[in-house]
């Protein structure tokens, strides 16, 4: 055995809307085959799509192991990092100074690893701006609207920080 039977059962699940069925066929299948990256990154995906950062960053790091060539993998083991990059900076986002700083250094990494993720931008500038650093709120925005110049909030906040500044 192979895994792939269970591999198709898990896209069964997925059709379904069932993906903690899906989490566990992935799971057999890697039970099956521990060293196919695939399999871990395919995991990775439905894990990240119900919210198991934990468990999807785990086998994101798997797959890349297994198979550093496919960029595909780094990819989206880089996205995964950046999400909980952007996790752990909302907990920062307090009256504290000190705290807002630490939640910019952690979305600047996020940015690093996922330039072209909109929510770190916003958060940056949301960020810069508690700081009254408008200038560089303005900036995360620009960078923001780089990507998606129709972006409302965006748009919004751009207004917003340029207001301050006047």
């Amino acid at each position: 055995m192979d895994g792939e039977e269970q591999i198709k059962k898990a896209y069964e699940a997925i059709l379904m809307h069932d993906f903690e069925q899906a989490v566990e066929w992935f799971g057999q299948a890697i039970a099956i085959s521990p060293n196919n990256a695939v399999f871990h990154y395919k995991l990775s995906i439905t894990c990240a799509r119900s919210n198991k950062l934990s468990k999807a960053i785990e086998h994101a790091s798997k797959a890349v192991m297994l198979d550093s060539t496919e960029s595909q993998f780094r990819l989206h083991l880089q996205h995964l990092q950046a999400r909980e990059l952007i996790v752990q900076a909302e907990a920062y986002f307090t009256e504290s100074e000190v705290e807002l700083w630490r939640a910019i250094g952690l979305l600047k990494q996020a940015i690093r690893l996922d330039s072209i993720n909109i929510e770190a931008f916003i958060l940056l500038a949301h960020g810069y701006s508690l700081l009254k650093l408008y200038n560089e709120a303005i900036d995360a925005i620009y960078e923001c609207l780089k990507l998606d110049p129709q972006h409302e909030i965006g748009q919004r906040l751009l207004l917003e920080y340029q207001q301050h500044l006047k």
